[in-house]
């Protein structure tokens, strides 16, 4: 009988970690839901972002880790992502290891609400509208002047953007819009 309440008490004990995990990552999907940016969006992203090589540019729900890699390899960047999910971390991670861009390309394992972006140069973001209301009084707290904002398709509207770029066709048929902020 003891056996069999210590094993309950320890599935119980197992049960609610897993739940607290799970609710943690349905928490990230609903404010950073993964959907890969193609490469083309990536790239005039970074150059939006009028990103130089030696800043310091953030990416929240870097999912796959494609903006932070192209960030570092492609513009000399020091590149951080922000990741939840365990899998997609996991992956980013390792795709940075064998390109051989960890001195440069790193992924936080973590809740992007928990963060400190002060050294931040550039932030990209894709976001639904209830993530940028909460992310809004982070950055108007931490983010240095100069800092700069890049946001695609959904844009902060506490803000006024600094410009606003439309892209007609990524190559796979769909259309988006960035906005550009400076703090």
């Amino acid at each position: 009988m003891r056996l069999f309440l210590y094993s309950a008490l320890v599935l119980s004990a197992v049960g609610g970690l897993l739940w607290a995990q799970n609710q943690n990552q349905s928490k990230d999907a609903a404010l950073a839901p993964y959907f890969p940016t193609p490469e083309v969006v990536v790239d005039r992203m970074l150059q939006l972002g009028g990103i130089k090589a030696g800043e310091n540019v953030y990416d929240l729900g870097s999912g796959d880790g494609r903006i932070v890699i192209m960030a570092a390899r492609k513009y000399k960047a020091n590149a951080f992502g922000v990741e939840l999910d365990d899998t997609l971390y996991k992956q980013s991670v390792e795709r940075i290891r064998t390109l051989g861009l960890t001195p440069t390309a790193r992924i936080i394992h973590g809740d992007l609400l928990q963060q400190d972006y002060s050294s931040a140069d550039l932030v990209t973001i894709y976001l639904l509208p209830v993530a940028i209301e909460k992310v809004t009084p982070i950055f108007d707290k931490q983010l240095k002047k100069g800092a700069r904002i890049v946001a695609h398709d959904f844009e902060f509207f506490q803000w006024k953007p600094a410009q606003v770029v439309d892209l007609d066709d990524d190559g796979e048929g769909r259309s988006h819009r960035l906005f550009l902020y400076r703090r």
